[in-house]
């Protein structure tokens, strides 16, 4: 490693080199930018005063999001102790409503399955981001939370479920609501679009 690549390694670069990614990163998880900004913050403190942890076997971008994964876990963990009084999640009734609406009586989809094309190359476009953040945010916040958790984090449902405090069948039933109300709004916003 050159001097100048050191130099650029330090932690007076950080914000600089990465914040930009890591803020993405957060904010995509989190779905709020005060809370996005608040734990880079708390990456980078924490990335400072464990510097001398860091082992250049993995690239430093990596090794931040490592850091800011925990700390998104952390706030997850903090909202499951924490449940508003003025926002409580929807019942059950509310939920299936989502799934009622998706099915007919004899079991088949209620509308036809749209074709979404490459699914690969709606991941690479930056708009299909912005349309599943807005679907995410529709849909309840702990069903939301979940869904983020398993399936763009790629936790284990042994964590989540420990960390959310329910069991694996509440999970799997959680997101597969998630799922169909995600399904129906990207079916609106997102592949009906394209078509349009």
């Amino acid at each position: 490693m050159t001097q100048v690549e050191a130099d650029k390694d330090s932690p007076e670069y950080w914000l600089d080199d990465h914040g930009g990614a890591l803020y993405r990163y957060a904010l995509a998880r989190l779905r709020d930018a005060h809370r996005a900004e608040e734990a880079v913050q708390e990456t980078l403190l924490a990335a400072l005063q464990s510097r001398d942890r860091f082992s250049a076997h993995s690239g430093l971008r990596t090794w931040l999001i490592g850091i800011l994964k925990h700390k998104i876990l952390d706030q997850f963990r903090r909202d499951a102790r924490e449940i508003p009084l003025d926002d409580p999640d929807p019942g059950p009734d509310d939920e299936d409503a989502v799934v009622a609406s998706s099915f007919r009586a004899d079991g088949h989809w209620s509308s036809r399955l749209a074709d979404w094309g490459d699914p690969e190359a709606s991941l690479e476009n930056g708009q299909f981001w912005v349309v599943l953040q807005r679907c995410l945010d529709l849909l309840p916040k702990r069903m939301a939370r979940l869904f983020v958790l398993r399936e763009l984090q790629e936790e284990a449902t042994e964590q989540i479920c420990q960390e959310m405090a329910i069991t694996p069948t509440n999970l799997w039933t959680m997101l597969y609501r998630a799922r169909m109300g995600l399904r129906q709004c990207l079916d609106r916003n997102w592949v009906g679009e394209a078509r349009g």
